[in-house]
């Protein structure tokens, strides 16, 4: 992944203002009437599995199997419910593929709700840091993207430009999107990009949403020092990446993914500026608000491998970003 990313040229990238996107739908999860001993009312394999939580469904509990967490039907939507979530596990709920649960690490787990276009993600707070944990999905169209004769009508993408993968992986944004450049929301991250230092006081908001920002070099730093338990400060000697990435969705063998904090890293992949789409399945990199120079800014990948990896690229790639809570 590391080594695919030094052999891509530099390129400079437009600023941009934004536009919403609405949610993806939920699939019908299978729904559990002869196992009332577990105290849910449905099951479902994962969050987005969940059917719309309707006047029908209030007070319902759910179980998602993926998180080990219950949920309950609240006024049209579905809340982490208070009770123990693992006395509502089902008969033969088991890991997939991970030799660790959240649970074990103390992991309080909620939603939040984007007002700009009504998307609710699941958080999760681990250590003192309470972090999105899913991609964010917020459409940042606008103003055209153009290097040198190449043209996209967007600066935020989907992967191979398809909408699915949206849905499924949230959306891939170049360091200017990712930083608000034309300050849509707030001043802190305009006019950055691609050829130009900034000045910014952290923190940066960005394309967050409000309350929330992209997390700085320091900030990832704290995660992966409260993830790996055994670092001081970040090293590259570290095996936070295999806590923090999915159990499901990597196509590589031979890896550990134990998702231990409820993180849940989806291999989402990047774009680059020619507008070719890599490494699915295998990398999940998220972009970060500290820059390097004009040209560069920091990003955490979390591979393939056992560790998170801090670095520097071009700000014009596409990833994907994780928010923070203020």
């Amino acid at each position: 992944m590391k080594n695919l990313f030094w052999g891509l040229p530099l390129a400079a990238m437009a600023l941009l203002v934004a536009c919403s996107s609405g949610s993806g739908t939920n699939s019908e999860p299978l729904e559990n009437t002869s196992n009332s001993s577990s105290g849910a009312d449905l099951f479902a394999e994962t969050f987005d599995d969940l059917p719309v939580c309707t006047v029908n469904r209030e007070g319902a509990i759910a179980y998602v199997k993926d998180e080990k967490a219950a949920y309950a039907c609240e006024g049209g939507d579905w809340t982490l419910d208070d009770e123990d979530s693992t006395e509502r596990k089902s008969n033969g709920d088991t890991d997939n593929g991970g030799s660790s649960d959240a649970s074990t690490n103390n992991v309080v787990t909620g939603t939040l709700t984007d007002t700009r276009d009504g998307q609710t993600y699941r958080t999760v707070k681990i250590g003192d840091q309470v972090w999105m944990a899913e991609n964010l999905n917020y459409a940042y169209t606008g103003i055209p993207y153009e290097y040198k004769g190449y043209t996209s009508d967007s600066t935020s993408w989907c992967y191979d430009n398809d909408p699915a993968n949206c849905a499924k992986y949230g959306r891939l944004y170049a360091w200017a999107a990712a930083m608000d450049s034309v300050g849509e929301w707030s001043t802190n991250g305009k006019g950055c990009g691609y050829g130009k230092e900034c000045s910014v006081t952290s923190p940066v908001r960005g394309i967050c949403p409000e309350g929330w920002h992209l997390p700085s070099r320091a900030e990832w730093d704290a995660l992966i020092v409260a993830v790996d338990g055994s670092i001081t400060e970040y090293e590259k000697d570290n095996v936070a990446g295999s806590k923090l990435r999915s159990q499901t969705g990597w196509t590589v063998s031979g890896v550990t993914n134990e998702d231990s904090f409820g993180f849940s890293a989806l291999p989402a992949g990047y774009r680059d500026y020619y507008g070719v789409y890599g490494q699915e399945g295998h990398s999940a990199i998220f972009w970060g608000s500290t820059e390097y120079g004009s040209t560069g800014a920091y990003y955490v990948d979390l591979g393939y491998r056992d560790d998170a990896y801090l670095s520097n690229l071009g700000k014009y790639r596409g990833f994907s970003v994780r928010c923070l809570k203020d």
